[in-house]
């Protein structure tokens, strides 16, 4: 283990957890061990890390690259190296360990699948509010995708559709659950309503697979939208731990 890894390791005392890297199996978070083998792995960087250099990746791949004077190419990607060479000299001395397997650590134990590396270069795979051409899977969309929205917003919905707002596609998730969880970061208790992709994909439109349960559309026509009842059983179900947290 590196010098720095074991600083680390006496001073966070469990208050923070790691990204590691087991040799076998690759990058793991949260977990002293590998999950896998349960070896322990190389460490790489505290969660804490992690976060913070997520949530600037977010304003880079996501909105605004250019306030960190990075080209980012049509498809969303940016060099890695450009990156790390902004980052280090906007603060040395907090960004002076970087280098590129940390991103791919970030991308490879995100649970929500938000970025995307091959070779030297990544991009956030959705979420942008800047304008991209993407080049995203299309192949094995669910037959229904689900979006959360404002409760005194739904009808309209249902009779206009759903379009942008203030991102560059409508964001539509793979599962009720997911899409109660979005829709609670906003709302109380939002409306669901479900998308009829197998009828969207026969008439000729293009949905992406961006995150791990993220789908993307330019746009979706009010006649492929339903309203989900809030007391349809899977959303009772989703909304059992936001009871026991409140």
């Amino acid at each position: 283990m590196s010098d720095r890894g074991v600083l680390e390791r006496l001073t966070t005392r469990r208050i923070d957890t790691m990204i590691r890297e087991c040799t076998n199996h690759g990058y793991y978070a949260d977990d002293d061990l590998c999950p896998a083998c349960n070896s322990e792995g190389r460490f790489i960087m505290r969660t804490g890390e992690r976060d913070g250099l997520a949530r600037r990746l977010a304003l880079v791949l996501r909105h605004a690259p250019e306030k960190f004077d990075l080209e980012m190419d049509i498809n969303g990607w940016i060099d890695l190296k450009d990156i790390i060479r902004q980052f280090k000299g906007s603060n040395k001395r907090r960004y002076h360990w970087l280098r590129p397997h940390h991103f791919r650590a970030i991308s490879e134990t995100d649970p929500k699948g938000r970025y995307e590396v091959r070779g030297n270069m990544i991009r956030a795979t959705y979420g942008h509010t800047v304008e991209i051409e993407l080049d995203l899977p299309t192949e094995n969309i669910p037959e229904s995708l689900f979006f959360p929205c404002n409760p005194d917003e739904a009808e309209n919905l249902l009779e206009v559709g759903l379009r942008p707002s203030g991102r560059s596609h409508v964001h539509l998730s793979a599962t009720i659950r997911s899409a109660a969880e979005a829709g609670h970061v906003h709302h109380n208790l939002p409306t669901l309503l479900e998308v009829d992709t197998a009828r969207m994909v026969a008439s000729g439109d293009t949905i992406w697979h961006a995150g791990v349960t993220v789908y993307l559309a330019d746009e979706v026509p009010a006649e492929y939208l339903t309203l989900i009842p809030n007391d349809h059983p899977e959303y009772e179900l989703a909304r059992v731990h936001w009871d026991e947290e409140e």
